[in-house]
């Protein structure tokens, strides 16, 4: 079975040259999309094309991992904190490779209080809120680290019943509407 992990949450989404990373020759089997917290526009494009493609070879399914997923570097308890804008930070908790909770949201007094005590700390949204997390988690923050194809096949390969059916991008707050 061929797989095809594309994970496109961070900024890189918007070069307009992902496409050509892919393999596709000989076919397809599976795709794994990266589907978020992060940029609308890279996790829509990758979502489209893999069900566009998809739906022309029968037989090919679309599954979702949170982009998360792909920062687990080590078992035991693991943390990645995002910035979710207006002061607001998302945290999706891991333990052994597998997800502890749902990701979700909280303040910054309330960082500390949400994140296991042993749990080691990264972001990919190191510029913007990487001095806090520094501040808050001390050594235990690792730096910044951005989730890539690799790092969701290798939590994929390691936790199965992670991936999900029908994906949908993680949506922080529902839409807005005027």
């Amino acid at each position: 079975m061929k797989t095809v992990c594309i994970e496109r949450s961070t900024g890189s989404a918007r070069d307009g040259t992902w496409q050509e990373e892919l393999d596709l020759e000989g076919g397809v089997d599976r795709f794994i999309i990266g589907t978020g917290p992060g940029s609308f526009a890279g996790i829509r494009s990758a979502l489209a094309f893999a069900l566009g493609y998809a739906a022309g070879r029968p037989g090919c399914s679309v599954l979702g991992l949170p982009s998360p997923a792909a920062l687990v570097e080590k078992e035991g308890p693991f943390a990645v904190v995002g910035d979710a804008r207006r002061g607001l930070f998302w945290i999706a908790l891991f333990d052994d490779f597998s997800f502890a909770t749902p990701i979700f949201q909280t303040t910054q007094d309330e960082l500390e209080k949400r994140v296991p005590a042993m749990a080691s700390v990264v972001s990919p949204d190191d510029s913007r809120i990487g001095a806090i997390l520094k501040e808050t988690f001390g050594e235990r923050y690792l730096g910044e680290r951005l989730p890539t194809a690799d790092g969701l096949k290798r939590f994929a390969e390691r936790s199965p019943e992670s991936l999900v059916e029908n994906p949908l991008p993680v949506y922080l707050n529902p839409a807005v509407r005027k």
